[in-house]
């Protein structure tokens, strides 16, 4: 596997890999965290379908060198289906996580083009993402097929990251909430309250996913807000402090900060800056910090 070349590390940076996702990216520095929350947040970065073979792994090496002794976080990758036992290879034993863009929600069978649980924990894979927007938009996933796909996600012993959001229209018409908590209700309609320390919830607003538009900090506050008292009502207070809501929606180095100073954002579910090692370790940096 060819990682690149070594150099000495940047300036505030412990990358020793030279890649192009990392080489021409301005480095961030933050100051030592600090014990805001008792919820260990998690930073994911899906990829998407970007990435070849080998610069996916330059990409994994260089995170893998740079967040390995950050704590306090939890750091997970989601590469494209192809590269997954690659990627493996090169974040295996390090703090880094890795995560598979989907799933469905058979064991086996006829089923051209999809890859169950089984074949996922295989891999090394131990997070899931489930009901991403673009699933849902592009793909015309229903409620109940991604409720499904949570289901067998838990029972495969996965973690899995549910993702819930609002369009524009839906925004502009007022009905964020009203969307947002039904997903949330139907894709969690299959869990009971014990398998809930798997789950972790993510909230993008599709208008915002590689738009380059972010909800206010106040804005998403209140919308996971909202997300936190549902669970609690579905389940109980416990639970409801417990699980880990995300959020997810052009996150930057620029904004991550102030969202994630926000009580009730436990992370981020990273888009494009999650194709930069620098971009992606600056937003990690700064949830370990929050």
């Amino acid at each position: 596997m060819a990682f690149g070349s070594l150099r000495e590390g940047a300036e505030g940076s412990n990358c020793t890999r030279i890649c192009a996702n990392c080489e021409q990216i301005p480095h961030f520095w933050y100051p030592s965290p600090s014990l805001m929350t008792q919820r260990t947040p998690i930073i994911g970065g899906n990829w998407k379908m970007n990435t070849g073979l080998e610069s996916g792994m330059n990409l994994a090496g260089c995170v893998v060198d740079m967040v390995n002794t950050i704590e306090s976080c939890e750091v997970v990758v989601y590469p494209p289906f192809p590269f997954l036992q690659a990627i493996e290879s090169v974040i295996d034993s390090s703090r880094v996580s890795l995560g598979a863009q989907n799933i469905w929600h058979e064991e086996s069978g006829a089923f051209t083009g999809e890859v169950s649980g089984l074949m996922l924990k295989e891999v090394g894979v131990t997070s899931v993402l489930i009901g991403h927007s673009e699933r849902r938009h592009i793909f015309g996933e229903s409620n109940d097929v991604i409720s499904k796909k949570v289901a067998v996600g838990i029972q495969e012993g996965l973690q899995v990251v549910l993702c819930i959001g609002e369009t524009l229209e839906e925004r502009e018409a007022g009905d964020t909430l009203k969307v947002v908590l039904s997903q949330l209700e139907a894709g969690l309609s299959n869990v009971e309250a014990s398998q809930m320390v798997k789950v972790v919830i993510a909230y993008e607003p599709v208008w915002a996913i590689g738009t380059g538009k972010t909800a206010t900090p106040e804005d998403a506050q209140k919308v996971h807000s909202a997300i936190r008292s549902s669970i609690d009502e579905m389940y109980n207070s416990e639970i409801a402090q417990q699980t880990r809501i995300q959020y997810g929606g052009s996150v930057k180095p620029e904004n991550a900060t102030d969202l994630f100073a926000c009580k009730d954002i436990d992370g981020a579910l990273v888009g494009g800056a999650s194709l930069s090692a620098d971009s992606f370790t600056a937003i990690v940096m700064a949830a370990r910090n929050s």
